[in-house]
């Protein structure tokens, strides 16, 4: 075989049966091992989109998505996804060609130094030569999926992808496992006893993080939540995580009415973060309550304090709190419900009568959607709201980028998800300026014939910038965005389009998704109720 089928091999047998990209001369070899491997190449419009589907695809399936570009200009492209990625603790194989190895100590003409602009936002960069491509793919996908996931970038030298490889054995490394021994540190001269500490506390809290999602961890916390009566309040990216319709949900952290969540998280006694990845975390921690850092790995990062941590699988960790809790509930059923109409009361604050508000948007679908409807949304005003208002029944309901939170982000990744979930409805959330940035890629979803459903809040503004040039009474300055028509712009795509500017218009426009057509629905909000909001 030569490298580019070996890569392929290694592709095929990790379950990885989709690449998407934006080639060039370097990446002819691989492209031809690709097709005859019977691995999808799916051409994004520019690199840094496929890497956002890449990263998706990874998302939805658990494995590595693969994104690939050419050299020069094209591997510089694919940064912002690959730095996504990396934030957003997802696994991901990044693969730029560049020029022939020989040349590459020498010439100039688009050579740039892929391991020093890729090393910043990746967990390992390699070159691959004939004799390693096999010891370089294992380790590639090793290093990729293992905590904490994210990408890895290789180099395809020109003239090494189509030479005879060496090192051609297929042989996967093996993959992680639930199970294992939980370690407990704690800093000198604290209580280790945390079945005690649980015991006497009186308003325990659970913050669940993505950490949690990715190990599975619903059914273990559910299981102690109801055990001990604790509430749970989620990190965005792990909404679904613990069952949004339980009586002891809580809310989403630092998405819209943050203020509100985070005065709840500071009245608790005792903190328990569960796969809390601190990624997530928009402003400071900022909580007085002894806190347990319960994850896969240790508490490295120290943006916020833990004088003890349980390292391990997270839910034998959290199977055996449960099984060692004696005590009663400490909290009541009737106290969450209060909080959480409260909450609700806050969300849908601010609404202009007469107009399409932000949360109706959110409301309207969620009442419109199938129950298992995925959803992915864009960085804005509008994520705030759809990554608390939005319910989702299960893990892995709502993408978001929330590590690196790129603009541009939902449209590519409703595009990944829609391929890979096929008749699960999938719709994406964006604002007219995230739009913007990636809009060709519509074309993309009608010529691969997705029903995806495409919401978009039309303001004409970069709204989170704005409100806080409001905030110091400065003018509107490189914050508004000129009106795009959505209905020619479906149209010139191959999409449907349609402008709704009521709750009735946008509940009717649902009944014109096709099964194999995107609909771009452009919803003519009033931004008042971000005002109020935030």
């Amino acid at each position: 075989m030569n490298v580019s089928e070996v890569i392929t091999g290694y592709l095929s047998a990790a379950g990885i049966d989709c690449v998407y990209g934006y080639p060039g001369d370097p990446n002819i070899e691989l492209l031809e091992a690709l097709r005859a491997g019977g691995i999808e190449f799916v051409l994004a419009r520019r690199e840094g989109t496929a890497a956002l589907m890449a990263q998706a695809y990874g998302m939805v399936t658990g494995r590595p998505g693969v994104c690939m570009s050419t050299l020069g200009p094209g591997a510089s492209n694919l940064v912002n996804g690959v730095a996504n990625a990396y934030l957003d603790r997802t696994p991901m194989l990044a693969i730029s060609g560049q020029i022939d190895a020989v040349r590459e100590p020498l010439f100039t003409h688009q050579v740039i130094d892929h391991n020093r602009i890729f090393s910043p936002v990746s967990k390992w960069t390699a070159s691959v030569l004939p004799g390693n491509v096999g010891g370089i793919m294992r380790r590639a996908l090793a290093v990729a999926s293992a905590e904490r996931p994210g990408p890895v970038h290789l180099t395809t030298p020109a003239n090494v992808v189509g030479a005879e490889a060496s090192d051609a054995d297929i042989i996967l490394p093996p993959g992680a496992h639930a199970d294992g021994a939980v370690a407990l540190f704690a800093a000198p001269g604290v209580n280790t006893d945390v079945a005690a500490r649980l015991r006497d506390a009186r308003r325990p809290l659970i913050i669940a993080g993505i950490s949690a999602a990715r190990a599975k961890a619903t059914e273990s916390l559910v299981r102690f939540a109801e055990k001990t009566g604790t509430p749970v309040i989620v990190s965005p990216m792990a909404k679904g995580v613990f069952p949004e319709d339980h009586a002891l949900f809580a809310g989403t952290l630092d998405m819209a009415c943050n203020e509100f969540l985070w005065d709840f998280v500071r009245a608790a006694d005792l903190v328990l973060n569960v796969g809390f990845d601190a990624v997530e975390l928009i402003k400071p921690w900022q909580v007085a309550a002894p806190t347990i850092h319960i994850d896969s790995v240790a508490n490295t990062d120290q943006i916020y304090s833990a004088a003890i941590e349980l390292v391990g699988p997270i839910t034998a960790a959290i199977d055996a709190l449960s099984d060692d809790f004696k005590g009663a509930p400490k909290w009541t059923e009737a106290e969450l419900a209060t909080h959480r109409t409260d909450l609700r009361k806050l969300m849908t604050g601010g609404r202009v009568a007469g107009k399409l508000n932000p949360t109706d948007v959110v409301d309207v679908v969620r009442a419109e959607a199938a129950g298992n409807a995925v959803v992915t949304t864009d960085v804005g005003s509008h994520k705030l709201l759809v990554g608390q208002g939005w319910t989702t029944p299960n893990p892995g309901g709502v993408l978001m980028s929330n590590g690196l939170s790129s603009m541009g982000f939902s449209l590519p990744a409703g595009i990944a998800a829609k391929q890979q979930l096929g008749e699960t409805p999938v719709i994406t959330f964006t604002g007219d300026g995230g739009l913007a940035m990636v809009q060709s890629e519509l074309r993309l979803a009608s010529a691969m014939r997705l029903g995806l459903t495409v919401i978009v809040f039309c303001d004409g503004s970069l709204n989170r910038i704005e409100l806080k040039q409001m905030s110091r009474q400065y003018e509107s300055v490189g914050t508004r965005i000129e009106e795009t028509d959505i209905e020619k712009l479906a149209g010139s795509m191959d999409c449907d389009g349609i402008y709704v500017d009521s709750e009735k218009a946008l509940a009717d426009a649902f009944g014109r998704q096709a099964p194999d057509r995107p609909l771009v629905i452009g919803a003519v909000i009033d931004p008042s109720q971000y005002l109020a909001q935030f």
